[in-house]
């Protein structure tokens, strides 16, 4: 039997072992955990891009929240919701005044989420970058609080 000493180098050894593996445990928890799941890739907002922030699904709207700022779009005012591999041509024929120009390339899954919506007459956009994982849970809540549908190029079955 080996006794438990302070100066037992097994017993410091298999100590610092299960601190090591329990941390680096935690970590790669928290890593994943604290990464915001959207990106603001474009849009008509005083956003920059690239800007990693997380959306909620609140009573009248939905609010996109980076470091750089935040976004609120009521529920009434928007007008379409797409989540696709890239952007329509509904979308890219729609007069916007792009602020932040959103990338034009497709991509292989649903990738973009975007939202299109008018404030006092001028049609603003949200495009949002998100993993299909991630999104998944939002379109039902959206859909529910909304009573507006978004539509989806290609669904989950396809994806799996």
């Amino acid at each position: 039997m080996i006794k438990c000493h302070p100066r037992n180098p097994v017993s410091i050894a298999s100590s610092l072992l299960v601190l090591i593996s329990l941390s680096g445990f935690a970590y790669g928890k928290r890593q994943t955990a604290d990464l915001p799941p959207f990106q603001y890739v474009g849009g008509t907002e005083d956003l920059a891009q690239g800007c990693s922030g997380k959306l909620e699904v609140l009573k009248d709207g939905l609010a996109f929240a980076c470091p750089a700022g935040s976004v609120n779009v009521p529920f009434a005012a928007i007008t379409l919701m797409q989540y696709r591999p890239d952007l329509s041509k509904q979308v890219l024929r729609t007069n916007i005044a792009w602020k932040v120009q959103p990338p034009v390339k497709r991509l292989r899954d649903n990738q973009y989420f975007t939202v299109l919506y008018t404030v006092q007459g001028a049609v603003h956009a949200l495009v949002l970058k998100v993993e299909p994982m991630q999104m998944r849970p939002y379109l039902a809540e959206i859909e529910l609080q909304s009573g507006k549908s978004v539509q989806v190029y290609r669904s989950y079955e396809e994806l799996d």
